[in-house]
């Protein structure tokens, strides 16, 4: 059976979701908006897009904001900072 390749990513890609899950607890949605600005310019990060749910025990909860991704390199650098930020605990 033949694998497809996932589709290309053309950059720059408006609309790109990135989805953050940490433990729910100290301002998380807060922190994830702060790390964003870090690796994205203000004008790039879709405010309006901010969707925050908690897990069914409301242990963990997941934010998911939409940027204008520019390059792979930025969001391996996005994904390289959460990570090593300690509070996060997936990526996608």
């Amino acid at each position: 059976m033949q694998q497809k390749e996932p589709p290309k990513i053309e950059f720059p890609c408006e609309g790109y979701p990135i989805k953050v899950l940490g433990d729910n607890e100290n301002n998380f949605h807060d922190f994830v908006i702060e790390m964003l600005r870090l690796h994205s310019e203000e004008q790039h990060i879709d405010f309006l897009s901010i969707k925050a749910s908690e897990s069914r025990n409301g242990k963990f909860v997941s934010v998911t904001v939409k940027i204008v991704a520019q390059s792979e390199q930025q969001l391996s650098d996005i994904h390289k900072a959460f990570m090593a930020t300690g509070r996060v605990k997936m990526v996608m």
